[in-house]
């Protein structure tokens, strides 16, 4: 049974389907919703400009609001950046997703330019030419040319230690899965959905928290596999996103360490 604040935010949205496109998750995923996940409730708000505290009140009512700290703008910047490349990573874009990332602007800067890079490169696939590139790369018959799991990665098999690490730790930050996904947490768009969600303050945990979450589950091997996206052959689009996401986990890893 839906709760008060997810129904009102369905019947803002113009129904399930939606506000599923709108925050770029799958149909069945909200449709299993008996209320609203803390990850998503800002996204779902900025869609549906329906107050967080009407959506959540459990999380945002004025006894919790007047207690949780403002995000700052550097934050909020680093959330929408993981909250990108989660998107990206996590299914293969849509038409609306590929017209919003060619609307990207960029600056002089390495990341800067690989927004530029990653806009480009949206503004010239078509929706159909990305799902096909995400599923040669991420599936497969078989399986994909990469496998975006950190136990690969860091074991050379799936299901090893550090998923075990990885859900260790998100029942230590109170963190549930939402919907009917059985994608294994250890995934990279999993994980860099946990850290938007961080660094958005979604959470109740502290800045170290962040630190101690991208140390143990990111930065031993996400920027390797991003550079593997980037040099991949048969990647026109997601070469992009694979600049775009190692000069990203490059600069969190350097700006962590200088935290410490």
């Amino acid at each position: 049974m839906r709760d008060a604040g997810l129904e009102q935010a369905i019947r803002a949205a113009g129904g399930v389907a939606s506000l599923a496109r709108a925050i770029g998750i799958a149909q069945p995923s909200v449709s299993s919703w008996s209320r609203i996940p803390a990850e998503r409730v800002l996204a779902v708000e900025a869609f549906t400009r329906v107050e967080r505290s009407v959506l959540r009140p459990d999380l945002y009512g004025s006894s919790n609001v007047s207690s949780k700290p403002e995000v700052d703008e550097i934050d909020q910047l680093r959330a929408a950046e993981y909250g990108l490349l989660s998107l990206l990573l996590g299914k293969a874009p849509d038409a609306g997703t590929l017209a919003r990332v060619a609307q990207l602007k960029g600056d002089a800067s390495e990341l800067g330019m690989a927004h530029v890079e990653l806009a480009m490169a949206a503004a010239a696939v078509d929706d159909r030419a990305a799902s096909k590139e995400f599923f040669d790369l991420f599936i497969g018959l078989g399986r994909g040319e990469l496998l975006p799991y950190a136990s690969y990665y860091l074991t050379g098999f799936l299901h090893e230690r550090p998923l075990a690490r990885v859900r260790e730790d998100l029942d230590l930050l109170g963190i549930e899965r939402a919907g009917p996904s059985r994608e294994p947490e250890d995934h990279i768009a999993i994980l860099l959905e946990v850290m938007a969600g961080l660094a958005r303050g979604d959470f109740e945990a502290e800045f170290a928290e962040q630190t101690r979450f991208f140390d143990r589950h990111l930065k031993p091997w996400a920027a390797r596999m991003f550079v593997d996206l980037e040099m991949s052959g048969t990647a026109k689009f997601y070469r992009a996103v694979g600049r775009v996401g190692r000069v990203f986990m490059e600069l969190e890893a350097e700006a962590f360490t200088l935290s410490e």
